[in-house]
């Protein structure tokens, strides 16, 4: 998701289909498309995705506290303890382990703000690029 905050104050958001020589093409959440041009833009806001980060710190988190209570259920079911009761604990520990590395990963990224008015014409470009590495049609000519 992109949001772009013209010259004139006004405000649009869309996702970015693609990136072309001197303007971005946006659809909005309607479908319509949208060219803006780069002459225009003050400031672009992309919007990060932050699901999978969250997913991904989930399972690190639930893998190394499962670890960590598996080992600590196998020294203290050789002395003798309930299996079963341990067994909850490293099934609740996972658990916990896995929302809050997702909550965490929620959290972690940022979102990218670039302020295009003041940029000279090649800073411009080397940040059209990147955009389109963003795009839904990168190679758009």
């Amino acid at each position: 998701m992109v949001k772009i905050q013209k010259k004139d104050g006004n405000q649009i958001k869309g996702e970015l289909i693609a990136v072309k020589q001197d303007s971005l093409l946006l659809s909005d959440a309607e479908g319509k498309d949208t060219s803006v041009d780069i002459t225009d833009i003050r400031v672009i806001w992309i919007k990060k995705s932050k699901t999978g980060k969250g997913v991904l710190y989930g399972a690190l988190w639930g893998a190394s506290i499962s670890a960590a209570a598996v080992g600590f259920v196998s020294l203290t079911f050789s002395a003798g303890f309930e299996l079963s009761v341990w067994t909850a604990a490293v099934g609740g520990a996972a658990a916990i382990g896995a929302f809050l590395g997702a909550a965490i990963g929620i959290g972690a990224g940022t979102d990218i703000t670039i302020q295009l008015e003041g940029m000279t014409n090649s800073e411009i470009q080397e940040t059209l690029d990147k955009l389109r590495k963003r795009a839904r049609i990168r190679d758009y000519k």
